[in-house]
């Protein structure tokens, strides 16, 4: 889920690269949650930002927009204020998300799938 080498701070916000951990295109308004920490420490629900196909969302604005999708092969950001400093120090990054198949319904609903993601990597300056 995460790409490898796309960790990037300015000292405030921080942001990483995520692939979608499904086969098949997912509009936005299938993101159910996501999150995002660096070394332990959670950005918060309020700064976190999800920027796809060249636009930005609060988590809570992903729900309602069917007309953006999330393709396979195209990676998105996560985004969130967590200070952390570029340089030779590696980073452990973890990223959780959680989905909503919309085409596969059982007696208990549309499926939803939770996924966690964590890598050591080095931050660069954004």
């Amino acid at each position: 889920m995460i790409e490898q080498d796309t960790l990037k701070t300015n000292g405030v916000r921080t942001s990483v690269e995520v692939r979608l951990p499904w086969y098949r295109a997912l509009p936005a308004s299938c993101i159910s949650e996501f999150g995002l920490s660096v070394d332990g420490v959670a950005a918060s629900l309020e700064s976190l930002r999800w920027t796809m196909n060249g636009k930005t969302y609060a988590s809570d604005e992903l729900a309602g927009d069917s007309s953006e999708w999330w393709f396979p092969t195209d990676s998105v950001v996560v985004e969130g204020d967590i200070p952390i400093t570029a340089g030779d120090e590696e980073h452990t990054v973890d990223v959780d998300l959680s989905l909503y198949i919309p085409y596969i319904v059982s007696d208990h609903g549309v499926l939803r799938i939770e996924e966690h993601s964590s890598k050591t990597m080095k931050a660069v300056s954004a």
